[in-house]
């Protein structure tokens, strides 16, 4: 172990620990202190077995590398999200994998690209701008209902939850009745050590606990969009549901398996992360009303406005990858098979990529974030995600004068997938 930087004791801990994630500025503290001294550093746990080691990637230009070459740093076989032994042994028990849900994240070469192609032209801006007009209507709404509430309003629970929940759930057929059903499967599958949004009320869950929850909301999600897959089979339409429910693949239908992984990577990923990277700008824009003005009065700022949130945000925390051979990263030594965790939430507030990396700043520029990772993997939903954005903040900065905190804001408890749990606002209308 002679010259390798190790990570243990309260600074391992601090990496993987999902109530550290819900405070927000500790974490930052903490990514800042590993990135200034040792930018990759191998995390050990304290108990022996409770996890394998894995090296942390915390610096911009390291982690970018790492997306970058597919062929370097797998996907597969380890798990591609951090996972305690205890869990990784119950997956491989219920399903003969290592991970719960078999989906576009966790596959590799020659499989991913094939897969990914499948509904790839379905979420390029030309096919998207069909759906403007429906996205401006349901904002509108949205708006409409935020302004109900009178003055003071949970933002999560009246905007940003409910909004791109309904947007993804129109494009994968699933009726508004079976939409708070799908958020809460949601929340059980990325907030599942939060027990807020886990909704078991258990403070401290072990991992095989979490585990268990996890593993229920997938076999639900597995058999609600089998469901939908059969009726878009004899049904088929212009939707997400429909290309999937059809699709071949060297010839052949794709497994029901690797099926109910597309639809639960779509259902899922598509609205929770850009629910968080809405809450991120609002509670940014509320912090600050002169920035808040200046984009009522300058819609030109709006784009940035949305880089800038996914960035800030980063909701997608983190990815693991698998070195498919010998390298050097950061002065480290990494053999072929190591785990390697490449930390968003690090690189993106890396100051050597961003100066002044915590301001909220609608006019950075350049912003080449990581959010929604890069290379091969990049997300496929990005010009979605950057297009409900715009639209529903059209329709705020038309209809709200001013908006001001009131009251505090509370973050997920959550490795994975974090964000904003609840955002307390002010709203003056226009």
């Amino acid at each position: 172990m002679s010259g390798e930087a190790v990570l243990a004791g309260d600074l391992a801990r601090a990496v993987i620990d999902p109530h550290g994630y819900a405070q927000w500025d500790g974490l930052l503290d903490t990514f800042d202190h590993i990135r200034a001294t040792t930018p990759v550093a191998k995390v050990q746990p304290d108990t022996p077995g409770l996890f394998d080691p894995f090296w942390l990637v915390t610096r911009y230009d390291d982690v970018m590398r790492i997306s970058k070459d597919n062929a370097a740093f797998l996907n597969n076989p380890r798990p591609v999200v951090f996972s305690f032994n205890q869990a990784i042994e119950f997956s491989r028990a219920a399903t003969g994998s290592n991970m719960l849900v078999d989906s576009l994240v966790v596959f590799d070469a020659p499989i991913h690209p094939k897969y990914r192609k499948l509904t790839q032209e379905w979420f390029m801006p030309r096919n998207l701008a069909r759906l403007e007009d429906e996205l401006r209507a349901l904002a509108a709404r949205t708006v409409d209902r935020m302004l109900e509430q009178g003055g003071e309003v949970d933002f999560v629970k009246e905007v940003s939850g409910p909004y791109p929940l309904r947007v993804v759930m129109q494009i994968l057929g699933v009726p508004p009745e079976d939409e708070f059903r799908m958020q809460m499967l949601t929340q059980q599958l990325f907030g599942g050590q939060d027990k807020d949004l886990s909704g078991s009320g258990m403070e401290n869950m072990t991992p095989e606990q979490v585990v268990q929850i996890v593993a229920g909301a997938v076999k639900t999600f597995e058999d609600y969009f089998a469901g939908i897959a059969e009726d878009r089979r004899r049904n088929p339409t212009e939707d997400v549901a429909s290309v999937i429910a059809n699709a071949l693949v060297d010839g052949q239908p794709l497994p029901p398996r690797d099926m109910a992984g597309y639809y639960i990577i779509v259902a899922t990923a598509g609205h929770d992360t850009t629910s968080a990277s809405t809450a991120g700008a609002m509670q940014a824009l509320a912090r600050d009303p002169e920035q808040y003005a200046r984009v009522r009065a300058d819609r030109s700022l709006l784009p940035g406005i949305v880089e800038e949130a996914i960035r800030w945000t980063s909701p997608v925390q983190h990815f693991m990858r698998t070195a498919a051979e010998d390298c050097e990263l950061g002065g480290q030594q990494i053999k072929a098979g190591d785990w390697l965790m490449i930390n968003y939430v690090a690189a993106n507030h890396d100051p050597a990529q961003f100066p002044d990396p915590r301001r909220f700043d609608a006019a950075r520029s350049p912003n080449r974030h990581l959010a929604f990772g890069a290379g091969a993997h990049q997300c496929l939903g990005l010009h979605l995600a950057r297009l409900e954005m715009k639209i529903l903040f059209e329709a705020i900065l038309d209809r709200v004068a001013a908006v001001e905190p009131a009251g505090e804001a509370k973050r997920a408890s959550s490795t994975f997938v974090g964000g904003l749990k609840t955002l307390p606002l002010r709203v003056t209308p226009a």
